[in-house]
Protein backbone atom coordinates (compact mmCIF):
# COMPACT_ATOMS: atom_id res chain seq x y z
CA UNK A 1 0.00 0.00 0.00
CA UNK A 2 1.68 2.97 -1.39
CA UNK A 3 1.50 6.44 0.85
CA UNK A 4 -0.66 9.01 -0.64
CA UNK A 5 -0.58 12.72 0.12
CA UNK A 6 -3.67 14.54 2.16
CA UNK A 7 -4.52 17.80 0.83
CA UNK A 8 -7.03 20.13 2.94
CA UNK A 9 -10.69 19.76 1.78
CA UNK A 10 -13.88 22.06 1.84
CA UNK A 11 -15.34 20.72 4.97
CA UNK A 12 -19.07 21.35 2.35
CA UNK A 13 -17.18 17.94 0.69
CA UNK A 14 -18.58 16.25 4.20
CA UNK A 15 -21.94 16.93 3.22
CA UNK A 16 -22.12 14.06 0.12
CA UNK A 17 -21.36 11.10 2.79
CA UNK A 18 -23.44 12.24 5.62
CA UNK A 19 -26.23 12.49 2.85
CA UNK A 20 -25.55 9.50 1.23
CA UNK A 21 -25.66 7.50 5.15
CA UNK A 22 -28.89 9.34 6.09
CA UNK A 23 -30.52 8.38 3.05
CA UNK A 24 -29.48 4.75 3.36
CA UNK A 25 -30.87 4.83 6.98
CA UNK A 26 -34.19 7.00 6.17
CA UNK A 27 -35.69 6.37 2.98
CA UNK A 28 -36.32 3.06 3.05
CA UNK A 29 -38.57 3.39 6.16
CA UNK A 30 -40.17 6.18 4.30
CA UNK A 31 -40.70 4.55 0.81
CA UNK A 32 -39.06 0.91 0.99
CA UNK A 33 -40.53 0.55 -2.46
CA UNK A 34 -38.36 3.32 -4.44
CA UNK A 35 -35.48 2.31 -2.36
CA UNK A 36 -35.43 -1.16 -3.75
CA UNK A 37 -35.73 0.05 -7.21
CA UNK A 38 -33.46 3.46 -7.11
CA UNK A 39 -30.75 3.12 -4.52
CA UNK A 40 -28.39 3.41 -7.07
CA UNK A 41 -28.66 6.64 -7.70
CA UNK A 42 -28.14 8.51 -4.24
CA UNK A 43 -24.87 5.67 -4.38
CA UNK A 44 -23.39 7.40 -7.71
CA UNK A 45 -24.81 10.59 -6.82
CA UNK A 46 -22.88 11.40 -3.77
CA UNK A 47 -20.16 9.72 -5.30
CA UNK A 48 -19.66 11.22 -8.56
CA UNK A 49 -19.51 14.47 -6.85
CA UNK A 50 -16.74 13.51 -4.07
CA UNK A 51 -14.59 11.94 -7.29
CA UNK A 52 -14.98 14.93 -9.39
CA UNK A 53 -13.71 17.18 -6.77
CA UNK A 54 -11.05 15.50 -6.08
CA UNK A 55 -9.86 14.58 -9.72
CA UNK A 56 -10.94 18.68 -10.87
CA UNK A 57 -10.41 20.94 -8.17
CA UNK A 58 -8.16 19.59 -5.58
CA UNK A 59 -6.50 17.36 -8.38
CA UNK A 60 -5.46 14.29 -6.30
CA UNK A 61 -6.25 12.21 -8.44
CA UNK A 62 -4.00 8.97 -6.29
CA UNK A 63 -6.04 9.25 -3.53
CA UNK A 64 -9.34 8.43 -5.03
CA UNK A 65 -7.06 5.97 -7.29
CA UNK A 66 -6.02 4.53 -3.48
CA UNK A 67 -9.16 4.40 -2.17
CA UNK A 68 -10.28 2.85 -5.54
CA UNK A 69 -7.81 -0.46 -4.58
CA UNK A 70 -9.21 -0.39 -1.32
CA UNK A 71 -13.15 -1.05 -2.68
CA UNK A 72 -12.32 -3.57 -4.29
CA UNK A 73 -10.15 -5.32 -1.77
CA UNK A 74 -13.28 -4.87 0.47
CA UNK A 75 -15.83 -5.90 -1.68
CA UNK A 76 -13.86 -8.97 -2.96
CA UNK A 77 -13.80 -10.67 -0.09
CA UNK A 78 -17.38 -9.73 1.04
CA UNK A 79 -18.23 -10.98 -2.49
CA UNK A 80 -16.42 -14.39 -2.20
CA UNK A 81 -17.33 -14.97 1.14
CA UNK A 82 -21.27 -14.55 0.52
CA UNK A 83 -21.00 -16.78 -2.87
CA UNK A 84 -18.96 -19.73 -0.83
CA UNK A 85 -21.22 -19.51 2.22
CA UNK A 86 -24.47 -19.66 -0.26
CA UNK A 87 -23.32 -23.15 -1.53
CA UNK A 88 -22.85 -24.62 2.33
CA UNK A 89 -26.21 -26.26 3.16
CA UNK A 90 -26.68 -27.14 6.70
CA UNK A 91 -29.40 -29.45 7.55
CA UNK A 92 -29.86 -30.10 11.77
CA UNK A 93 -32.65 -32.14 13.10
CA UNK A 94 -34.03 -32.16 16.90
CA UNK A 95 -35.90 -29.68 19.14
CA UNK A 96 -33.87 -26.26 20.10
CA UNK A 97 -33.40 -26.46 23.75
CA UNK A 98 -31.96 -23.06 25.36
CA UNK A 99 -28.58 -24.78 25.94
CA UNK A 100 -28.62 -26.19 22.03
CA UNK A 101 -29.35 -22.54 21.23
CA UNK A 102 -26.33 -21.19 22.97
CA UNK A 103 -24.43 -23.64 21.95
CA UNK A 104 -25.29 -22.66 18.32
CA UNK A 105 -25.03 -19.17 19.32
CA UNK A 106 -21.26 -19.38 20.34
CA UNK A 107 -20.19 -22.00 17.39
CA UNK A 108 -22.03 -18.67 15.02
CA UNK A 109 -19.74 -16.21 16.81
CA UNK A 110 -16.57 -18.55 16.27
CA UNK A 111 -17.34 -19.42 12.76
CA UNK A 112 -17.82 -15.68 11.97
CA UNK A 113 -14.32 -14.73 12.90
CA UNK A 114 -13.18 -17.54 9.80
CA UNK A 115 -16.69 -16.89 7.19
CA UNK A 116 -17.29 -13.01 8.08
CA UNK A 117 -19.93 -12.48 10.07
CA UNK A 118 -21.82 -12.28 6.77
CA UNK A 119 -20.57 -15.68 5.69
CA UNK A 120 -21.63 -16.91 8.79
CA UNK A 121 -24.83 -15.36 9.04
CA UNK A 122 -25.56 -16.67 5.80
CA UNK A 123 -25.09 -20.18 6.45
CA UNK A 124 -26.33 -20.67 9.99
CA UNK A 125 -29.57 -18.31 10.00
CA UNK A 126 -31.64 -21.05 8.22
CA UNK A 127 -30.78 -23.83 10.27
CA UNK A 128 -31.03 -21.66 13.27
CA UNK A 129 -34.28 -20.42 12.30
CA UNK A 130 -35.44 -23.93 11.62
CA UNK A 131 -34.76 -25.89 14.69
CA UNK A 132 -36.33 -23.10 16.31
CA UNK A 133 -39.54 -23.14 14.34
CA UNK A 134 -42.10 -24.30 16.62
CA UNK A 135 -41.37 -21.64 18.95
CA UNK A 136 -39.91 -19.00 17.02
CA UNK A 137 -40.27 -15.41 18.62
CA UNK A 138 -38.28 -12.09 17.47
CA UNK A 139 -35.75 -12.04 20.28
CA UNK A 140 -34.19 -15.64 18.79
CA UNK A 141 -33.52 -13.44 15.35
CA UNK A 142 -31.89 -10.54 17.44
CA UNK A 143 -29.80 -12.18 19.21
CA UNK A 144 -28.90 -13.90 16.01
CA UNK A 145 -28.36 -10.88 14.60
CA UNK A 146 -26.10 -9.75 18.04
CA UNK A 147 -23.48 -12.07 18.26
CA UNK A 148 -23.56 -14.01 14.90
CA UNK A 149 -23.90 -10.79 12.41
CA UNK A 150 -21.93 -8.74 15.06
CA UNK A 151 -19.74 -9.17 18.09
CA UNK A 152 -18.39 -12.87 17.27
CA UNK A 153 -16.42 -11.25 14.17
CA UNK A 154 -14.49 -8.90 16.58
CA UNK A 155 -11.19 -11.43 16.95
CA UNK A 156 -10.26 -10.78 12.68
CA UNK A 157 -10.04 -8.54 9.92
CA UNK A 158 -11.66 -11.59 8.08
CA UNK A 159 -14.68 -11.61 10.65
CA UNK A 160 -16.08 -7.90 10.26
CA UNK A 161 -15.35 -5.15 7.67
CA UNK A 162 -14.17 -2.53 9.28
CA UNK A 163 -11.09 -4.99 10.85
CA UNK A 164 -10.31 -5.49 7.44
CA UNK A 165 -10.09 -1.89 6.31
CA UNK A 166 -8.09 -1.97 9.37
CA UNK A 167 -5.80 -4.40 7.79
CA UNK A 168 -5.96 -2.84 4.68
CA UNK A 169 -4.63 0.37 6.07
CA UNK A 170 -1.43 -1.54 8.22
CA UNK A 171 -2.61 -3.39 10.99
CA UNK A 172 -1.16 -6.48 11.54
CA UNK A 173 -3.55 -9.63 10.68
CA UNK A 174 -3.28 -11.28 14.40
CA UNK A 175 -3.18 -7.63 16.28
CA UNK A 176 -6.68 -7.63 16.96
CA UNK A 177 -7.16 -11.22 18.34
CA UNK A 178 -4.73 -10.75 20.83
CA UNK A 179 -5.50 -7.15 22.31
CA UNK A 180 -9.35 -8.15 22.00
CA UNK A 181 -10.01 -11.60 22.70
CA UNK A 182 -10.68 -11.29 26.49
CA UNK A 183 -12.87 -8.55 26.06
CA UNK A 184 -14.69 -9.95 23.54
CA UNK A 185 -14.77 -13.25 25.64
CA UNK A 186 -16.75 -11.78 27.89
CA UNK A 187 -18.79 -9.48 25.85
CA UNK A 188 -19.78 -12.81 24.21
CA UNK A 189 -20.25 -14.87 27.75
CA UNK A 190 -22.36 -12.03 29.06
CA UNK A 191 -24.74 -11.31 26.20
CA UNK A 192 -25.34 -15.05 25.84
CA UNK A 193 -26.41 -15.57 29.66
CA UNK A 194 -29.16 -12.70 28.76
CA UNK A 195 -30.26 -14.86 25.73
CA UNK A 196 -30.15 -17.90 27.70
CA UNK A 197 -32.67 -16.85 30.45
CA UNK A 198 -34.88 -15.04 28.31
CA UNK A 199 -35.06 -17.99 25.96
CA UNK A 200 -35.27 -20.60 29.07
CA UNK A 201 -38.47 -18.77 30.24
CA UNK A 202 -40.05 -18.73 26.91
CA UNK A 203 -39.41 -22.11 26.56
CA UNK A 204 -41.00 -23.41 29.88
CA UNK A 205 -44.04 -22.04 28.25
CA UNK A 206 -43.97 -24.32 24.97
CA UNK A 207 -46.09 -28.04 25.69
CA UNK A 208 -43.89 -30.77 26.33
CA UNK A 209 -46.16 -32.60 23.82
CA UNK A 210 -45.67 -30.00 21.65
CA UNK A 211 -41.71 -30.22 21.73
CA UNK A 212 -42.18 -34.29 21.09
CA UNK A 213 -44.15 -33.93 18.02
CA UNK A 214 -41.63 -31.31 16.12
CA UNK A 215 -38.53 -33.94 17.34
CA UNK A 216 -40.16 -36.63 15.48
CA UNK A 217 -40.15 -34.96 12.69
CA UNK A 218 -37.23 -33.79 10.00
CA UNK A 219 -34.80 -34.53 7.20
CA UNK A 220 -31.83 -36.56 9.03
CA UNK A 221 -29.29 -33.84 9.84
CA UNK A 222 -26.60 -33.57 7.06
CA UNK A 223 -24.10 -30.81 5.30
CA UNK A 224 -24.18 -29.95 1.54
CA UNK A 225 -21.36 -28.81 -0.52
CA UNK A 226 -18.62 -29.09 1.58
CA UNK A 227 -16.28 -29.12 -1.01
CA UNK A 228 -16.93 -25.56 -1.11
CA UNK A 229 -14.28 -25.56 2.03
CA UNK A 230 -11.69 -25.62 -0.43
CA UNK A 231 -12.75 -22.33 -1.90
CA UNK A 232 -12.84 -20.98 1.44
CA UNK A 233 -9.28 -21.87 2.41
CA UNK A 234 -8.16 -20.43 -0.71
CA UNK A 235 -9.53 -17.31 0.50
CA UNK A 236 -8.63 -17.35 3.62
CA UNK A 237 -4.80 -17.68 2.46
CA UNK A 238 -5.76 -15.00 0.03
CA UNK A 239 -6.24 -12.37 2.91
CA UNK A 240 -2.09 -12.88 3.58
CA UNK A 241 -1.50 -11.85 0.07
CA UNK A 242 -0.38 -8.32 -0.38
CA UNK A 243 2.13 -8.55 -3.69
CA UNK A 244 1.28 -8.13 -6.30
CA UNK A 245 -1.37 -5.73 -6.21
CA UNK A 246 -4.74 -7.19 -6.52
CA UNK A 247 -3.44 -11.23 -7.03
CA UNK A 248 -5.25 -11.25 -3.58
CA UNK A 249 -8.59 -9.98 -5.13
CA UNK A 250 -8.29 -12.08 -8.35
CA UNK A 251 -8.08 -15.15 -5.72
CA UNK A 252 -11.06 -14.57 -4.11
CA UNK A 253 -13.12 -13.58 -7.17
CA UNK A 254 -11.66 -17.71 -8.63
CA UNK A 255 -12.65 -19.05 -5.76
CA UNK A 256 -16.25 -17.21 -5.70
CA UNK A 257 -16.60 -18.08 -9.30
CA UNK A 258 -15.42 -21.87 -9.00
CA UNK A 259 -17.51 -22.00 -5.70
CA UNK A 260 -20.89 -21.35 -7.68
CA UNK A 261 -20.44 -22.96 -10.93
CA UNK A 262 -19.28 -26.60 -9.06
CA UNK A 263 -22.29 -25.70 -6.94
CA UNK A 264 -25.24 -28.30 -7.57
CA UNK A 265 -28.36 -26.23 -8.08
CA UNK A 266 -30.69 -27.65 -5.62
CA UNK A 267 -27.94 -26.95 -3.02
CA UNK A 268 -28.49 -23.26 -3.58
CA UNK A 269 -32.46 -23.37 -3.91
CA UNK A 270 -32.13 -24.69 -0.80
CA UNK A 271 -30.00 -21.63 0.82
CA UNK A 272 -32.92 -19.57 -1.66
CA UNK A 273 -29.52 -18.28 -2.90
CA UNK A 274 -29.58 -15.42 -5.59
CA UNK A 275 -26.72 -12.43 -5.71
CA UNK A 276 -29.29 -9.40 -4.62
CA UNK A 277 -28.21 -8.60 -1.09
CA UNK A 278 -24.49 -8.71 -2.42
CA UNK A 279 -25.68 -6.46 -5.22
CA UNK A 280 -26.77 -3.60 -3.06
CA UNK A 281 -24.06 -3.83 -0.96
CA UNK A 282 -21.55 -3.49 -3.54
CA UNK A 283 -23.72 -0.19 -4.82
CA UNK A 284 -23.98 1.57 -1.84
CA UNK A 285 -20.29 0.73 -1.03
CA UNK A 286 -19.38 2.66 -4.10
CA UNK A 287 -20.73 5.82 -2.86
CA UNK A 288 -20.02 4.95 0.64
CA UNK A 289 -16.07 4.46 0.02
CA UNK A 290 -16.13 7.62 -2.31
CA UNK A 291 -17.84 10.11 -0.15
CA UNK A 292 -15.94 9.01 3.11
CA UNK A 293 -12.48 10.38 1.86
CA UNK A 294 -13.07 14.10 2.50
CA UNK A 295 -14.36 13.06 6.19
CA UNK A 296 -10.90 11.04 6.24
CA UNK A 297 -8.91 13.41 5.27
CA UNK A 298 -10.85 16.21 7.38
CA UNK A 299 -10.25 14.36 10.14
CA UNK A 300 -6.57 13.67 9.60
CA UNK A 301 -5.88 17.21 9.42
CA UNK A 302 -8.16 18.65 12.21
CA UNK A 303 -8.38 15.87 14.97
CA UNK A 304 -7.80 18.38 17.87
CA UNK A 305 -10.60 20.58 16.66
CA UNK A 306 -12.95 17.56 17.49
CA UNK A 307 -12.61 17.05 21.40
CA UNK A 308 -12.47 13.34 21.54
CA UNK A 309 -8.81 12.69 23.02
CA UNK A 310 -9.09 9.70 25.15
CA UNK A 311 -9.37 6.25 24.31
CA UNK A 312 -12.63 5.66 26.58
CA UNK A 313 -13.97 8.95 24.24
CA UNK A 314 -13.13 7.13 21.14
CA UNK A 315 -14.86 3.71 22.13
CA UNK A 316 -18.17 5.51 22.54
CA UNK A 317 -17.97 8.20 19.48
CA UNK A 318 -16.93 5.23 17.35
CA UNK A 319 -19.68 2.61 18.90
CA UNK A 320 -22.57 5.47 18.18
CA UNK A 321 -21.86 6.57 15.04
CA UNK A 322 -21.30 2.67 13.94
CA UNK A 323 -24.93 1.76 15.31
CA UNK A 324 -26.49 4.97 13.46
CA UNK A 325 -24.73 5.04 10.10
CA UNK A 326 -22.28 2.15 9.10
CA UNK A 327 -19.78 0.64 11.20
CA UNK A 328 -17.18 0.06 8.43
CA UNK A 329 -16.34 3.82 7.25
CA UNK A 330 -17.31 5.30 10.86
CA UNK A 331 -13.83 2.89 11.72
CA UNK A 332 -12.26 4.44 9.63
CA UNK A 333 -12.62 7.85 10.39
CA UNK A 334 -11.98 7.78 13.99
CA UNK A 335 -8.83 5.76 12.97
CA UNK A 336 -7.71 8.89 11.12
CA UNK A 337 -8.50 10.96 13.92
CA UNK A 338 -6.84 9.37 16.63
CA UNK A 339 -3.77 9.17 13.95
CA UNK A 340 -4.34 13.01 13.73
CA UNK A 341 -4.30 13.71 17.67
CA UNK A 342 -1.04 12.38 17.29
CA UNK A 343 0.10 13.93 14.23
CA UNK A 344 0.72 11.11 12.56
CA UNK A 345 -0.99 10.02 8.89
CA UNK A 346 -2.84 6.56 8.61
CA UNK A 347 -2.10 5.79 5.10
CA UNK A 348 2.16 5.94 6.34
CA UNK A 349 3.57 2.41 7.28
CA UNK A 350 5.99 3.84 9.53
CA UNK A 351 3.16 5.91 11.59
CA UNK A 352 1.29 2.51 11.28
CA UNK A 353 4.10 0.80 13.46
CA UNK A 354 4.80 4.02 15.80
CA UNK A 355 0.84 3.82 16.72
CA UNK A 356 0.34 0.49 17.47
CA UNK A 357 3.55 0.33 19.74
CA UNK A 358 2.91 3.64 21.43
CA UNK A 359 -1.07 4.38 21.08
CA UNK A 360 -2.57 0.96 20.59
CA UNK A 361 -5.07 1.68 23.42
CA UNK A 362 -7.16 3.85 20.58
CA UNK A 363 -7.24 0.73 18.25
CA UNK A 364 -8.45 -1.26 20.40
CA UNK A 365 -11.31 0.97 21.44
CA UNK A 366 -12.12 1.24 18.40
CA UNK A 367 -11.99 -1.92 16.60
CA UNK A 368 -14.34 -3.41 19.66
CA UNK A 369 -16.64 -0.64 19.66
CA UNK A 370 -17.42 -0.63 15.47
CA UNK A 371 -18.20 -4.37 15.78
CA UNK A 372 -19.80 -4.87 19.02
CA UNK A 373 -22.09 -1.36 18.34
CA UNK A 374 -23.07 -2.45 14.76
CA UNK A 375 -25.06 -4.71 16.42
CA UNK A 376 -27.32 -1.88 17.88
CA UNK A 377 -29.63 -1.26 14.86
CA UNK A 378 -30.82 -2.82 11.53
CA UNK A 379 -28.33 -0.41 9.62
CA UNK A 380 -25.29 -1.14 11.13
CA UNK A 381 -23.57 -3.87 10.04
CA UNK A 382 -24.36 -5.09 6.35
CA UNK A 383 -25.86 -9.06 7.40
CA UNK A 384 -28.16 -7.32 10.27
CA UNK A 385 -30.87 -6.34 7.21
CA UNK A 386 -30.24 -9.88 5.24
CA UNK A 387 -30.98 -11.53 8.46
CA UNK A 388 -33.73 -9.69 9.29
CA UNK A 389 -35.47 -10.33 5.37
CA UNK A 390 -34.61 -13.79 5.79
CA UNK A 391 -36.25 -14.49 8.89
CA UNK A 392 -39.26 -12.15 7.94
CA UNK A 393 -40.05 -15.05 5.15
CA UNK A 394 -39.74 -17.66 8.22
CA UNK A 395 -42.45 -16.30 9.98
CA UNK A 396 -40.14 -15.05 12.66
CA UNK A 397 -42.09 -11.22 12.82
CA UNK A 398 -38.92 -9.38 13.74
CA UNK A 399 -38.91 -5.92 15.69
CA UNK A 400 -39.63 -3.02 13.57
CA UNK A 401 -36.70 -0.29 13.26
CA UNK A 402 -37.26 1.36 16.15
CA UNK A 403 -38.67 -1.40 18.14
CA UNK A 404 -35.31 -3.24 17.68
CA UNK A 405 -33.39 -0.63 19.58
CA UNK A 406 -36.32 0.48 22.55
CA UNK A 407 -36.97 -3.57 23.09
CA UNK A 408 -33.45 -4.88 22.43
CA UNK A 409 -30.24 -2.70 22.16
CA UNK A 410 -31.03 0.31 24.34
CA UNK A 411 -32.00 -2.10 27.11
CA UNK A 412 -29.61 -4.94 26.31
CA UNK A 413 -26.19 -4.28 24.44
CA UNK A 414 -26.00 -0.52 26.07
CA UNK A 415 -25.76 -1.51 29.86
CA UNK A 416 -23.31 -4.56 28.58
CA UNK A 417 -21.67 -2.31 26.37
CA UNK A 418 -20.86 0.51 29.31
CA UNK A 419 -19.34 -2.11 31.54
CA UNK A 420 -16.82 -2.34 28.94
CA UNK A 421 -15.75 0.47 28.51
CA UNK A 422 -15.68 1.04 32.81
CA UNK A 423 -13.62 -2.12 32.60
CA UNK A 424 -11.36 -2.09 30.06
CA UNK A 425 -11.02 1.80 28.88
CA UNK A 426 -12.56 4.27 31.26
CA UNK A 427 -9.02 4.48 33.35
CA UNK A 428 -7.16 4.61 30.44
Amino acid sequence: MENVTIIPVNPLMIFPFAFLLLSIAVIPLINKHWWDKNYPIPSFGFGIIVVIYYFFFLKNIPRMVHIGFEYISFISLIGSLFVVAGGIHINIRGRATPHANVIMLLIGAIVSNFLGTTGASMILIRPYLKVNKYRLTSYHVVFFIFIVSNIGGALTPIGDPPLFLGYLKGVPFFWVIGKVWHIWALTIGLVLTVFYFIDHHFYKKVKEKLREEVEAKGEEPHVSGLHNVLFLIAILGAVFINEPKLLREIIMIAAAIGSYFTTKKEIHERNEFNFIPIKEVAILFVGIFATMVPCLDWLQLNAEKIGIRTPGQFFWGTGILSGILDNAPTYLNFLSASFGLQNLQLDNHIHMKIFLEHHWKYIQAISVAAVFFGATTYIGNGPNFMVKSIADQAGAHCPSFFGYIIKYSFPILVPIFAFIWLLFFRFN
